[in-house]
C-alpha cells in the first residue's frame, strides 16, 4: 500500500454457492466492510489482506480449504464457516497450526474452543429469552424441526428440557437433511399434532420450504396462523428475506440485532445480525493487533490477554450482546421485547431468573 502499514493476512472460509448460501455471503459483506473500514482508518497501523477460499457449501471442504489458509499464508486469523458442522471440521486444523476461528454466527453452545471467539448468540442469548417470552403468551405445546446436525439436535434437545421443564410438552420432532424440500411429512404431523407454537431449527432450503408449506396451511386452517401458532426461530434473519417473500410474515425469532431496532447504534448501518457480527469480529482483532506488531501470531489466549478492555469474555471467547424478540411484519422485523446486554454463558452454569408463567386454576 506503501503508507507504511503492517499488511496483515486474514483469511476468508465462506460458501458463496449452496443451500445456506444467503446466510453466509450476508456474514461475508460483514466482514470484507469491516476490513474496508480498518484499511481506510488512519487510526490504525495495519491493513487487512483477505486471503478467502469458498467451500461451496460442502461441509468437507471446511478443513482442507482452512488448512491451505493456515499452511500457504501468513493469516493466522480466520473469519468464517456458517454452519456449526463446519465450524468443528476446522477447529482440529487451527489446533494442529494454531489459529483462530473468528465465528460471526449463531450456534447452539457447549462449546469454547481455545481457537475460536464467538461473535454471535448462544442459547443463554437467544433460545431461552424466546421460549420465555413465547410460553406464556402462547403456550406450552410445541413441535420442534432442525436440520439434521449439530445445530438442530443441540437445541431442539435444549427446547426439549426447558419445555418439559416448564410444564410444557413437546408433541412431535422431526429433522431433515441439510438442504432437503421434502418437508411433506414434516407438515402433515404438525397438522395433526396442533401445536401452540413450532421451533423451527431448519437451515437454508428447508426453511424456506417448510414457511412455504407453512404459510398454505394457515390459508387452509386458520388454527396455524401465526397470531395463533407462531413460527419460532433463532437463526432466520433479514439476509433470507429474498428468498422469503411475505411468507415470513407471523415469524418470531430472537437475535442480538434487527434491521432498524430501537437502542442498537447505528441501529440501520447492517443489514443483518449476521453482517452486524461479523463486522464487529474483523473490527475487534483489529484493536486486538493494532500497535502490536507480532500480535497476529500469538495464541488466541495470550493475544486477549495482553489486549485487556474488549467485547470478549477471556474465559469463554463469547461476548455480551443484546437480546431482542422480534416478529416478521410487513417484510420487516418489529420489536415485540428487548433485553440488556447479556453475557453469552455457552455452558448454562450461571443462574437465569425463573420464566413467569400465568398461574392456571381450576374452574369448577
Amino acid at each position: 500500500m506503501g503508507d507504511g502499514r503492517r499488511r496483515i493476512e486474514l483469511g476468508l472460509l465462506y460458501s458463496r454457492s449452496g443451500g445456506y448460501s444467503l446466510i453466509s455471503e450476508a456474514s461475508r459483506a460483514g466482514a470484507v466492510a469491516a476490513m474496508a473500514a480498518v484499511n481506510g482508518d488512519p487510526a490504525f497501523d495495519l491493513s487487512f489482506v483477505p486471503v478467502e477460499r469458498d467451500p461451496g457449501g460442502n461441509a468437507d471442504a471446511y478443513g482442507p480449504l482452512c488448512d491451505d489458509i493456515l499452511r500457504n499464508s501468513c493469516a493466522h486469523h480466520v473469519i468464517g464457516c456458517v454452519t456449526s458442522w463446519s465450524r468443528k471440521e476446522v477447529i482440529p486444523v487451527l489446533e494442529r497450526h494454531g489459529g483462530t476461528l473468528w465465528y460471526p454466527l449463531p450456534y447452539e453452545g457447549f462449546e469454547a474452543s481455545d481457537h475460536v471467539v464467538y461473535t454471535h448468540a448462544c442459547p443463554n442469548q437467544h433460545l431461552l429469552p424466546l421460549l420465555d417470552w413465547a410460553m406464556p403468551e402462547h403456550g406450552r405445546r410445541a413441535y420442534l424441526t432442525g436440520s439434521n446436525y449439530i445445530w438442530g439436535w443441540e437445541m431442539n434437545r435444549l427446547a426439549r428440557e426447558y419445555i418439559t421443564g416448564a410444564g410444557g410438552e413437546v408433541l412431535g420432532e422431526r429433522y431433515l437433511p441439510l438442504s432437503s424440500r421434502e418437508i411433506g411429512r414434516m407438515i402433515e404431523e404438525i397438522r395433526h399434532a396442533r401445536p401452540d407454537f413450532v421451533l423451527n431449527n431448519l437451515v437454508g432450503t428447508s426453511t424456506y420450504e417448510f414457511l412455504e408449506a407453512m404459510h398454505r396451511l394457515a390459508e387452509d386452517d386458520p388454527a396455524f396462523a401465526p397470531q395463533r401458532c407462531p413460527i419460532l426461530s433463532c437463526n432466520l434473519t433479514e439476509a433470507e428475506f429474498p428468498a422469503l417473500k411475505y411468507v415470513a410474515d407471523g415469524l418470531i425469532a430472537a437475535g442480538p440485532y434487527f434491521r432498524g431496532a430501537q437502542g442498537w447504534p447505528g441501529r440501520d448501518a447492517f443489514a443483518s445480525s449476521h453482517e452486524a457480527a461479523a463486522y464487529a469480529a474483523v473490527r475487534e482483532l483489529a484493536r486486538l493487533l493494532n500497535g502490536r506488531p507480532g500480535a497476529e501470531d500469538l495464541p488466541l489466549g495470550t493475544l486477549l490477554q495482553q489486549a485487556p478492555g474488549g467485547v470478549i469474555d477471556v474465559a469463554t471467547h463469547h461476548t455480551s450482546l443484546p437480546v431482542l424478540i422480534a416478529r416478521v411484519e410487513g417484510g420487516a422485523f418489529r420489536t415485540l421485547k428487548a433485553l440488556p446486554s447479556v453475557a453469552g454463558d455457552p455452558y448454562l452454569t450461571r443462574p437465569r431468573p425463573a420464566p413467569a408463567f400465568p398461574t392456571l386454576k381450576v374452574v369448577s
